[in-house]
């Protein structure tokens, strides 16, 4: 699944216009550009980049993720890392060779989200890849997003694609949309329903 994700990723990306790129994703702080520029290096990073990146910016990863992001984005045009990422995603090496495939689809679903709903594209990811990340965000522990400590008491519906979790207040709204705000992004916010939409509004 992660495999068929990423080849349709590329399709989607290479529809995009030089300006789309260059607009700001929903991912705080970076262009599409660099979002892509993530997605791209993730099935090649080596532990030693990222952790010299985290030594250089006070052992913080998340500023150590952006610095490497931008870095490459401002050395590879998208058609140049599209083609990164198809090169090596049969072949990943470093972080892409070890990192939990579930995790690696929930990261690369998200991003593209980041892209599409910024640009105001309606998101083509198939309905099992949505699914796939709902369930890994409400059930498997994740150190970078805390996506199952923002569902949790919570009943979660994505009528769209047939899926429901847990108890409690009721937030309902698509499976896109839903998996966006677990990620925390409070943008699609306002595309959810329900009494418990303000607790999770609250833990973003």
């Amino acid at each position: 699944m992660l495999r068929r994700n990423d080849l349709r990723f590329a399709e989607f990306a290479r529809s995009l216009s030089t300006t789309q790129w260059q607009q700001a994703s929903l991912c705080t702080g970076w262009t599409n550009h660099e979002v892509l520029a993530h997605v791209a290096y993730g099935y090649q990073a080596p532990p030693s980049a990222l952790v010299a990146g985290m030594a250089t910016h006070g052992g913080s990863f998340d500023r150590a993720n952006c610095a490497l992001a931008r870095h490459l984005a401002a050395g590879r045009t998208p058609g140049e890392l599209i083609a990164d990422l198809i090169a090596v995603i049969d072949a990943p090496r470093g972080l892409g060779r070890v990192f939990p495939p579930q995790l690696l689809l929930g990261d690369h679903v998200i991003h593209e989200l980041d892209i599409a709903l910024a640009i105001g594209r309606n998101p083509e990811i198939p309905v099992e890849a949505l699914t796939a990340v709902l369930e890994t965000q409400v059930r498997v522990p994740n150190p970078f997003i805390p996506a199952r400590a923002r569902a949790r008491g919570l009943t979660l519906h994505a009528a769209d694609a047939g899926w429901r979790h847990g108890t409690g207040p009721l937030v309902t709204g698509s499976a896109a949309h839903l998996a966006s705000v677990l990620a925390g992004r409070p943008s699609a916010l306002e595309h959810l329903d329900g009494e418990g939409v303000p607790t999770l509004a609250a833990r973003l």
